[in-house]
């Protein structure tokens, strides 16, 4: 099943799911898998993973429904199956307050793993917003994304774009936590 045939849109909603989208090793599973479905042999060299550890943590995200199964066909008398995610996005939900974010702590994760010597464009900005801007910034965020993820080829390097627009806890607030 090609990557534009699938629903839009999953969401997590138990607690099954957000254990198995919890894992960094699994997320990066998770990333192979987001353009073309692959073989646990293609992802276990993409992921640097032993094939029975692929094998395991794709067991878990299938169990969860987070990946499928697209199609077999028979390797010297064996079945190959090939996986690919659920949906083209996955929505996880709101942390709540002073919840981890597990899609930015993996986003962080990639960010570290990422050669030093490859183009990198990472920026912090503190901004004063009216809501109503603040309204437009998250929107044009969004609308931009979607239009670089449809213009996405899978036979080009993976590129992963992360964005975070949010009120940061008050200056009081955030010096009472950190003690």
């Amino acid at each position: 099943m090609p990557t534009d045939e699938l629903p839009e849109t999953f969401h997590v909603t138990t607690d099954e799911q957000l254990r198995a989208v919890s894992n960094l090793t699994r997320h990066r599973i998770m990333a192979v898998l987001r353009f073309e479905p692959a073989t646990i042999t293609q992802i276990a060299q993409q992921v640097g993973l032993a094939k029975g550890s692929s094998s395991y943590h794709v067991r878990l995200l299938e169990r969860a429904g987070l990946v499928k199964v697209v199609r077999t066909r028979k390797v010297r008398g064996v079945t190959e199956r090939y996986y690919a995610m659920a949906a083209r996005a996955i929505v996880l939900p709101d942390p709540g307050d002073g919840g981890p974010d597990v899609l930015m702590r993996h986003a962080v994760a990639d960010l570290e793993a990422a050669p030093v010597d490859s183009a990198r464009h990472v920026q912090m900005a503190h901004l004063r917003l009216t809501e109503k801007q603040f309204a437009e910034l998250g929107a044009r965020l969004e609308a931009l994304a979607d239009e670089y993820r449809e213009l996405s080829d899978p036979s080009l390097p993976d590129a992963s774009l992360v964005f975070a627009l949010f009120h940061p806890a008050p200056r009081e607030q955030a010096e009472g936590d950190a003690k």
